[in-house]
């Protein structure tokens, strides 16, 4: 039998099911997008400046950026994943040196990063402060939600 994580564990017969952040679902998001992105502007890269670059260095570094946009994404949760993740569009700009049109695809990615986490976490404090409302009405109205 498989083992159950903590949250599996943890649960309960009507215990409500913790809301997902939509900051972490926003980021997670863009920095997958990226990596798709940076596997293809890598085969880009490989094909037009693999005789001024060596080609181990183009095909390595491109496929390092575009693991550390995946494992990015595991790190969300805490504030050292954002900071990251500004590091890692800083990055993606500057392949604008190696492919011109990185620069536009990379200060377009940073944009959709910086509204992706500023519009995620205005959701996350109307969910919360939702989720606390419905709370308070349901502890003064507990006729209307028994079944």
């Amino acid at each position: 039998m498989a083992r159950l994580t903590k949250a599996q564990r943890e649960w309960r017969p009507d215990m409500p099911k913790k809301r997902r952040s939509i900051k972490v679902t926003f980021a997670s998001t863009v920095l997958s997008l990226e990596a798709f992105v940076v596997f293809f502007g890598t085969l880009v890269a490989f094909g037009l400046q693999r005789d001024s670059i060596p080609p181990q260095l183009i095909l390595g570094a491109g496929m390092v950026l575009s693991l550390l946009l995946v494992l990015c994404c595991a790190l969300l949760r805490k504030p050292l994943g954002y900071r990251l993740g500004w590091v890692l569009q800083l990055l993606i700009i500057a392949t604008g040196f190696v492919v011109p049109m990185m620069f536009l695809v990379g200060v377009l990615f940073a944009l959709t990063w910086w509204y992706g986490i500023v519009t995620g976490a205005r959701i996350d404090r109307e969910n919360k402060e939702r989720d606390a409302a419905q709370a308070e009405w349901e502890r003064n109205h507990p006729e209307a939600t028994e079944k």
